[in-house]
């Protein structure tokens, strides 16, 4: 908007050095650039679906009295933040580095944050384009959140899934009682990414689906091995081998039979039971003293 007053004997607008409109005649090619009001106290334009290429200084330039007056006015665009490159989704091997990059626009210029949605909640992680993790571990693999903000508008949020892959780590496996002619089941958990492959072994010979009244099931971190009707030969040490392709590991279990003394596998009880074992012997000496 310009104001004038009935001195005026010319109006013009312009655009930098460009002629937009001269009175009421249209000298711009912009068919956006309209006038709205060409009177004895306003000389007024309107820009259809402004862009940010119409930022600028805008010049109203009137002719007053063979005096020519000038009021400048300058036009800033706001630009709603927009994600316009964004990191694909990942997969790498535990210890590596990886960077995501999330690269925004808008004016003013936004604010680029990256946050790790972990299962712990929202935790911040870097307020820059890119975001760089030097060995990167399982409990950094999931959704990373990218935010765009400039207070235009409401933040622009994309969203890149990190996967981690790490060799089998077994993370369950009890030694089991069971009586002979019942039910008897051992179970191995191991945890691993991509997930783990599941073999059992009696020793040397690894055992089959469906024979000598076993089976085997394994469904993403479990495998059971079941006996459906424990006999004496049931009884002993098995082992369970989780693998992928970065590796594998493996765990024994030993199925018992009822009072019989077996290994828990835990450390604490075996130095308990050690400490008994020195107690009683102990005992025994200075009865015999």
């Amino acid at each position: 908007r310009c104001t004038v007053d009935d001195r005026v004997t010319r109006v013009a607008w312009l655009n930098r050095s460009t002629i937009l409109y001269a009175g009421n005649d249209k000298w711009s090619i912009d068919n956006r650039v309209v006038i709205v009001s060409n009177t004895k106290t306003q000389y007024s334009i309107k820009i259809h679906n402004v862009d940010v290429y119409d930022e600028g200084p805008y010049t109203c330039s009137v002719q007053t009295d063979n005096h020519p007056k000038t009021s400048r006015v300058h036009l800033i665009v706001q630009v709603p933040p927009q994600i316009v490159n964004i990191s694909s989704d990942i997969t790498v091997n535990e210890g590596s580095s990886v960077t995501l990059m999330c690269l925004a626009f808008g004016r003013p210029e936004p604010t680029v944050t990256w946050r790790h949605l972990s299962g712990k909640g929202q935790g911040f992680v870097s307020e820059d384009e890119y975001l760089e993790i030097t060995g990167i571990t399982r409990e950094q693999s999931g959704e990373y959140e990218c935010s765009a903000v400039n207070d235009v508008a409401v933040p622009d949020v994309r969203k890149v899934r990190v996967t981690v892959n790490y060799p089998p780590y077994i993370s369950n496996a009890k030694n089991t009682g069971a009586s002979v002619g019942q039910k008897g089941i051992l179970q191995c958990e191991a945890s691993a990414v991509p997930v783990a492959e599941f073999q059992w072994f009696k020793e040397d010979t690894r055992l089959a689906n469906g024979l000598e009244g076993v089976r085997i099931e394994s469904k993403g971190r479990l495998s059971t091995l079941t006996f459906f009707n424990v006999s004496e030969k049931d009884y002993g040490n098995y082992t369970c081998v989780a693998t992928n392709k970065l590796g594998n590991t493996n765990a024994s279990i030993i199925l018992y039979g009822p009072g019989a003394v077996h290994d828990g596998g835990n450390a604490a009880s075996r130095a308990a039971a050690g400490l008994c074992l020195w107690a009683a012997l102990l005992a025994r000496l200075l009865l015999d003293f």
